[in-house]
């Protein structure tokens, strides 16, 4: 029969004491060491506002955590110091615990903020990193730790030659996440690095950031299973399931993260561009690695996976230049002053404010297109900026057009037949 683990208990331990004079020591390196931390903190002051070119979430991180870790060192030496006079110091003993967690749950909560984006799964990890870090808090003073560790690991099942326990994967789940996380954040800060160096293209920095963090991904998960005891050689059942996975029900998902790359790497589509794909039309505003986010000029947010970039054709409006050409016909009656009509096309384009006036190649032009059956068809040429889209602009000219037609009293006819009667024949 194994022998039970006995419980240490600290709060237990600290209640004994409370009649010791050591006590009231520990309470004043405790007060000392608050005063410490307090004065650090005022002295690194200046430099947690000053920015950080490099890296500012460093300092704000560390802004964070300042207090609690330098009264943990304060406590720290406090501690080492008084030992040599008290045979007990129960208080410090339950300071020092207290005090990593707090630096725990901190420095926990700053980094999901840091590398994830404001949603609700995000207060969902956060609490669980709290109730995780607090919980774990509470079993060590209580003593409870080492016999819920045991239990784990007594939990066990053998899968061919290898024997996993409970606690083993869970401390594999635990330093997973971890690993992930922190992979993330150095993925953050380079990416936030890249954005910075305006002489490199966007798409090449979006590729690049987008590299990095698969590189560190993968690395981190090939780092924590082992750190656990994991043979990576256990995995290759699941790994060759992965793959028979992804050449089937996952093709699609490969496909459209291949693709992203692609689309990143030949900068055929930018984040920028104003294109039309299947029948979509409007600005690039993101590229992920599985779909391409456009945004319209109406609002509307449309998702395209970027397979469908690599496999349809694509109208980019604006891959050799942001600007748009907008083309817009009417007809006008034979009898019209073509160069009047003309004049005035022309005046309506230079009045609108997102007409182009000053590209040389493409100024605005009226173009007398045909002779058709009811009229004469003249085209008005124009260069916009398409990112806000093209709707606008050509209500906005066509108003203009049709208010000074009508004011200079130009026909814009309507269809019309020649018939002519043949008489009939005389007997």
């Amino acid at each position: 029969m194994a022998t039970p683990i006995p419980i240490d208990n600290l709060l237990t331990r600290l209640i004994t004491d409370s009649e010791n004079l050591g006590l009231l020591w520990q309470l004043g390196v405790l007060a000392v060491s608050g005063l410490l931390a307090l004065g650090a903190m005022r002295l690194a002051k200046p430099y947690f506002a000053h920015p950080n070119p490099l890296w500012p979430a460093g300092r704000a991180g560390l802004r964070r955590v300042g207090f609690p870790l330098a009264m943990l060192l304060a406590v720290l030496v406090g501690r080492a110091i008084v030992e040599h006079w008290l045979a007990n110091t129960h208080l410090l003993n339950l300071a020092v615990p207290l005090l990593l967690s707090l630096v725990g749950v901190r420095l926990a909560v700053y980094v999901l903020r840091y590398v994830f984006e404001p949603r609700t799964t995000l207060r969902i990890w956060e609490r669980g990193a709290v109730w995780l870090i607090w919980g774990v808090f509470a079993l060590h003073i209580t003593g409870l730790l080492p016999r819920i560790h045991a239990t784990m690991e007594a939990l066990s099942f053998q899968s061919g030659s290898y024997r996993f326990s409970l606690l083993q994967l869970f401390q594999a789940a635990v330093v997973l996440v971890v690993a992930v996380i922190v992979a993330l954040m150095l993925a953050r800060v380079i990416e936030n690095r890249l954005m910075g160096v305006t002489r490199m293209n966007l798409s090449l920095r979006m590729a690049l950031s987008k590299t990095v963090r698969t590189v560190l991904l993968i690395v981190a998960v090939l780092i924590a299973l082992p750190a656990v005891g994991i043979d990576l050689t256990v995995l290759s059942v699941f790994g060759g399931a992965l793959g028979v996975g992804i050449g089937f029900g996952l093709q699609k998902v490969a496909s459209n993260y291949i693709s992203g790359f692609i689309i990143l790497l030949d900068r055929s589509v930018r984040i920028g561009d104003v294109i039309t794909v299947d029948n979509k039309y409007g600005e690039v505003s993101q590229i992920n690695t599985r779909y391409t986010l456009l945004h319209s000029p109406d609002g509307a947010k449309s998702i395209v996976p970027n397979e469908m970039l690599i496999a349809q054709t694509v109208i980019n409006h604006s891959l050799t230049q942001p600007n748009v050409r907008v083309a817009l016909s009417l007809q006008v009656a034979y009898d019209t002053d073509l160069e009047q009509a003309e004049a005035l096309m022309l005046d309506a384009a230079r009045e609108h404010g997102r007409v182009i006036l000053d590209d040389p190649e493409n100024p605005p032009r009226v173009l007398l297109k045909e002779f058709a059956d009811s009229g004469i068809v003249l085209e008005l040429a124009v260069s916009i900026d398409g990112h806000k889209g093209q709707g606008g602009v050509r209500s906005d000219l066509n108003w203009a057009i049709w208010r000074r037609f009508k004011a200079a009293g130009i026909e814009i006819p309507l269809p019309q037949r020649v018939v002519h009667m043949v008489a009939p024949a005389t007997a």
